[in-house]
């Protein structure tokens, strides 16, 4: 939920003319990372919810390739950018720990 608070409040500099595209898509990846995971956990087996584990990771790269935009854009400053990559880094392993306790 950190990584969904930090994007809110990075879009509210983006210009309007990202309204359309960049800001729906980017915060559509962002929050599906805490939501994949949290539909997983109440799946019926640890298949299941291993498959949404992946699928949130490939949510969490999606959101680290629109940052990523965002910061060749320059809506994003060098500070910003590392905060987002270090804390996707810090879910990313946490989502990899999980998937392979599961497994």
């Amino acid at each position: 939920m950190e990584l969904v608070d930090l994007v809110y409040d990075l879009i509210k500099k983006f210009p309007r003319s990202e309204a359309i595209i960049l800001v729906p898509q980017l915060l559509r990846a962002t929050n599906s990372v805490p939501c994949n995971i949290a539909e997983g956990s109440y799946r019926q087996s640890k298949k299941e919810f291993t498959q949404f584990l992946f699928i949130a990771k490939g949510s969490l790269s999606e959101t680290l390739t629109l940052q990523e935009v965002a910061y060749k854009r320059k809506y994003v400053n060098e500070e910003e950018r590392e905060k987002i990559r270090t804390l996707s880094k810090d879910i990313f392993n946490l989502l990899s720990a999980l998937i392979r306790a599961l497994s």
